[in-house]
């Protein structure tokens, strides 16, 4: 990729673009540097000629306060992925199954608060 930024041309300004956001994202960072990199990263994708960053960047301002809000609280969604993950795994999974009440239950059992326990098991 090195080569390609070097070259520049679209692909290497694009690619750029990318990187700069990452390290925007990339933490260590407190809110006013964010916010600051952001407003920069944005105005500088706006006079580009490259329309999805232009449209990003678009995006990036209208959500503005919300990306700050979930840097400043250190929230991620990425506990909420890995359980979209797990549940489309096992739909696909449970693809054969006659009802979704089928695959609904299989989802609980893998990943809701049913403890389950053998009958031979004795508790504690």
């Amino acid at each position: 990729m090195a080569a390609v930024s070097r070259h520049g041309g679209a692909l290497g300004r694009a690619y750029q673009r990318k990187e700069e956001l990452r390290a925007i994202f990339a933490g260590g960072l407190d809110e006013h540097d964010v916010a600051e990199m952001l407003d920069r990263w944005c105005a500088r994708v706006q006079r580009s000629s490259l329309q999805p960053f232009v449209k990003a960047g678009r995006t990036i301002r209208k959500h503005r306060d919300g990306i700050l809000a979930a840097i400043r609280l250190g929230l991620s969604n990425a506990r909420l992925e890995g359980l979209n993950q797990r549940v489309r795994l096992i739909v696909r999974r449970a693809f054969a199954f006659h009802s979704a009440a089928a695959a609904l239950a299989l989802v609980m059992l893998s990943c809701g608060p049913i403890n389950l326990t053998l009958p031979w098991v004795q508790r504690a």
